[in-house]
């Protein structure tokens, strides 16, 4: 069975930084996409930084520049590096993976996600 268990958010003033972790087990998901997304009290779940089983990577406008996301599929970990940190990145994140098979069968996994405040 499939799980998906962040760690490391956390109340952080104006400025700070935060690493967020995501760890997977149950599987071998070095072929799967991995994303981080969030969703703030009142507003939609959105994609915040995404990387590819190739190691390519996407982010929202609202966070490039200030927040990187890396993977360790030895360790089956995911990571999003944030700095710079504004109260508009107060959320709860998820961690999320991905995959389509050639039949078109897609696997598609949440974790539970973690509470990122910032605040002075």
């Amino acid at each position: 069975q499939v799980q998906l268990v962040e760690s490391g958010g956390g109340l952080v003033q104006p400025g700070g930084s935060l690493r967020l972790s995501c760890a997977a087990s149950g599987g071998i998901f070095s072929i799967y996409a991995w994303g981080w997304y969030r969703q703030a009290p009142g507003k939609q779940r959105e994609l915040v930084a995404r990387i590819t089983s190739g190691g390519s990577t996407t982010y929202a406008e609202s966070v490039k520049g200030r927040f990187t996301i890396s993977r360790d599929n030895a360790k089956n970990t995911m990571y999003l590096q944030m700095n710079s940190l504004k109260p508009e990145d107060t959320a709860v994140y998820y961690c999320n993976i991905n995959r389509q098979d050639p039949d078109a069968t897609i696997y598609d996994y949440w974790g539970r996600g973690t509470q990122v405040t910032i605040s002075s």
